[in-house]
């Protein structure tokens, strides 16, 4: 009696163990791709890769501009990363960018390149939306973590855009 309860015990320990080993592997890792703005969130490699999917899903594209070495990018991408209102909407309702590079693409840079610098893409002809901007006038797209309720409005309006258009 005693030798079957210790086999039984070693036996539950066992598959405990490799039950815990599998769970462990199946954990879902960080995607690297979205470099600390949002691991649940699904983000495209290439501004072109970006425009296909939003004309594909009728979502808006969000391009986030930033730099690792750049305090405000930095102060911003973690406020960013830690609301959830923003984190939902971007999961579930934007094609999401982040860049940490300039690119040649003008579209990209309207009024200059400077970081942080978030840009919309939300309507039909693919272009950056010139009417949904940040505080400043002199740099139109840059927000700071105190901004971080007009992002979100800027975001409702991106989405309530792009379903007005279609």
């Amino acid at each position: 009696m005693l030798h079957s309860a210790l086999a039984l015990s070693l036996l539950f320990i066992t598959v405990s163990s490799n039950l815990a080993i599998i769970i462990k592997k199946e954990k879902k890792s960080p995607q690297t791709l979205s470099r600390g703005w949002g691991d649940d969130i699904i983000w495209v490699q290439t501004y072109e890769e970006g425009l296909f999917h939003a004309h594909k899903s009728n979502k808006p594209l969000m391009v986030i501009h930033h730099l690792e070495n750049c305090q405000y990018s930095q102060a911003l991408k973690k406020v960013f990363a830690q609301n959830e209102e923003i984190q939902e909407m971007a999961q579930n309702n934007f094609i999401m960018l982040n860049l940490m590079h300039e690119t040649s693409d003008k579209n990209l840079s309207p009024d200059g390149q400077y970081v942080p610098r978030i840009m919309f893409v939300a309507d039909p002809s693919l272009t950056v939306r010139a009417d949904i901007t940040g505080r400043y006038s002199n740099r139109l797209y840059t927000y700071e973590p105190q901004d971080l309720p007009l992002l979100i409005e800027n975001m409702k309006k991106a989405l309530r855009l792009i379903q007005s258009e279609l």
